[in-house]
Formats: C-alpha cells, structure tokens, sequence
C-alpha cells in the first residue's frame, strides 16, 4: 500500500445537511423543525437545567455547609521531596513546578516536615511548617517566606 492509494472507508465522508435550501433539497420550508412549537422558532432553546416550569434540581435540593470565597488553596509539598535537589540549591515555587514536584502553583506553595531532608537547602517559599524550618535550618539552610 502506498501513500497516493490510501481511500477513507465506505461512509467516513457524510455529507453535511444543508437546510433552508429549497423543497428539492428535502431540508426545505420548515428546514427539519416540523410545525410551531417552542423549538421550531428562531432565537428558541431553553437553558441548561430548565425543567419546563418544574422547581430545577438545582433549588430542590438543600445546601449545605459554607463557602469561603476568600479560601487560599496551597501546593502541598513533603520535605522529603525536595531531596531530588542538590546542595546548596535555591529551591523557588518556580523551579518546584518547572521539576513536576508540583502541578499548579496555586495560591502559594506550602512545605510541610514530613519525612527526613538530606541535603543543604536554601527555600523560598508562600508557607513553611515549623517542622520542615527546623529540619532545614538543622542541615545549615535557609528558608526565606517571599
């Protein structure tokens, strides 16, 4: 077989419909929206959830608990995983995503003490557990909140 042989199956190619082209196109007049009716006008459709006058499930159902708007969501980060890193390196938000320790930024990143640290660090971080600061500043890093 070769590249100028190559044919899409039987039925792959459909043609598309074209309506509101006249009665020989068998889409014509009523342009496949049948008579009157709520969907057969122009501008009709009814929103996502509408239940045809019904109260929607969405007011059915009771709510519950509280939102916080405001809620910061931090990268969570183990001590034990900045240990893939060499001594004495800066160790930013920025390089921890661009490594795939973490997937988004967030809101912040926070290091928590779990797990032992290996090497000498110098963090730059959003959050820090008292833990994990200890167990940097134990090795003979620092650990700058930015």
């Amino acid at each position: 077989m070769k590249l100028n042989e190559l044919k899409s199956p039987p039925g792959a190619n459909k043609r598309i419909k074209r309506v509101g082209r006249g009665t020989g196109s068998g889409h014509g007049k009523t342009s496949t929206r049948g008579h009157k009716g709520q969907k057969s006008r122009s501008g009709s459709g009814i929103r996502p959830g509408f239940e045809g006058g019904q109260m929607p499930l969405q007011r059915r159902i009771p709510k519950r608990g509280f939102n916080n708007i405001f809620k910061k969501e931090y990268a969570i980060v183990n001590i034990r995983d900045l240990n893939v890193f060499d001594d004495g390196t800066e160790v930013t938000p920025l390089l921890l995503w661009e490594e795939g320790i973490i997937n988004s930024i967030k809101d912040g990143v926070k290091i928590l003490g779990d797990g032992e640290l290996e090497k000498k660090l110098f963090i730059q971080t959003h959050k820090i557990s008292k833990q994990a600061e200890e167990k940097v500043l134990a090795l003979g890093g620092k650990v700058e909140v930015i």
